[in-house]
C-alpha cells in the first residue's frame, strides 16, 4: 500500500469517529493553543475536516453560502492548527490552532467579545482574563493579540496606529532606541529605570514583529530548539 494510500485510509478512519448531524455537519471550537482563549464556533463536514487535517489550516463549512471556506483566505488570517480533537460522544471538535490576526470578522480578537455579567459580577476580561490561567507569561501573549488588532483596527490617537503607519523603519529606529535606554539603565545599576526600559524594549519587538508577519510562536519554537540542541562544552 502506497504512503498517499495509508494516509487516505487515516483519515477516512478519524472522520469516522464523528457523530456528523443530519445535514453532514459537526461544530468545531476553535481555541488559541497558546493563551487559550476561544476564538470563534463554526461547523466543518467531512471534506473541510479532510483539508484542515490534509494543509494544516482550518477549513469550515459555510451553512449560508452552501460552500467551503478557508479560514484567512481573502483576509490573511489563517489559523494553522495545533491539536484537533473531539469530545466524549464524538459530536463537538475543539482545534487549537496558532492565530495569524483576529478570528472574527468585526476586526476582534475573538468572536466572543460581548460579555454577560453573572450575579451582577463583571467577568474577568482582557489581560486580568488572560493572566487568571495562571500563565506568568500570559500576558505577553495577551500583548501579542492586542498590537494585531491595533494594525488591524489603527485606532485613531493610539501610539501603536502610529507606529503601523510610519512603518518599519520607525518601529526599528524605536527598538535601537529601548534597546540602548536598556544598556544605559542595566550600566546605571538602577533597577526601577531597567524594569521601565526592558517594558517598553518588549513592547517595540512585539509590534516589529507584528509588522513583518513573524508569529511570536516562532520565536518561541526556536527557543526551544535551540534549548533542545546538546551542550557543545
Amino acid at each position: 500500500m502506497s504512503e498517499d494510500m495509508k494516509l487516505d485510509l487515516s483519515l477516512e478512519q478519524m472522520i469516522e469517529h464523528i457523530r456528523w448531524d443530519e445535514a453532514g455537519l459537526v461544530p468545531a471550537i476553535i481555541q488559541d493553543g497558546v493563551t487559550k482563549q476561544v476564538l470563534m464556533m463554526a461547523y466543518m463536514n467531512r471534506e473541510s475536516m479532510r483539508l484542515t487535517l490534509e494543509s494544516g489550516e482550518t477549513w469550515f463549512w459555510s451553512r449560508s453560502r452552501q460552500e467551503l471556506w478557508h479560514k484567512g483566505a481573502t483576509s490573511g488570517n489563517i489559523q494553522s492548527v495545533v491539536s484537533l480533537a473531539y469530545d466524549c460522544d464524538g459530536d463537538t471538535l475543539l482545534v487549537q490552532v496558532k492565530p495569524k490576526g483576529p478570528a472574527c470578522h468585526t476586526g476582534e480578537t475573538s468572536c466572543f467579545y460581548n460579555e454577560i455579567t453573572v450575579d451582577g459580577q463583571p467577568s474577568l476580561s482582557g489581560i486580568e482574563d488572560t493572566m487568571a490561567l495562571s500563565d506568568r507569561f500570559a500576558v505577553i501573549a495577551e500583548l501579542e493579540e492586542i498590537i494585531a488588532k491595533r494594525e488591524v483596527e489603527r485606532p485613531e490617537g493610539a501610539y501603536t496606529t502610529y507606529l503601523f503607519d510610519k512603518g518599519v523603519d520607525k518601529i526599528l529606529k524605536k527598538v535601537g532606541e529601548e534597546a540602548s535606554e536598556t544598556i544605559i539603565a542595566a550600566k546605571n545599576c538602577d533597577n526601577d529605570e531597567l524594569r521601565l526600559e526592558v517594558s517598553d524594549l518588549i513592547y517595540h519587538l512585539l509590534v516589529l514583529l507584528q509588522e513583518r508577519k513573524l508569529p511570536l510562536d516562532d520565536v518561541l519554537d526556536e527557543l526551544s530548539r535551540r534549548h533542545e540542541r546538546p551542550r557543545r562544552d
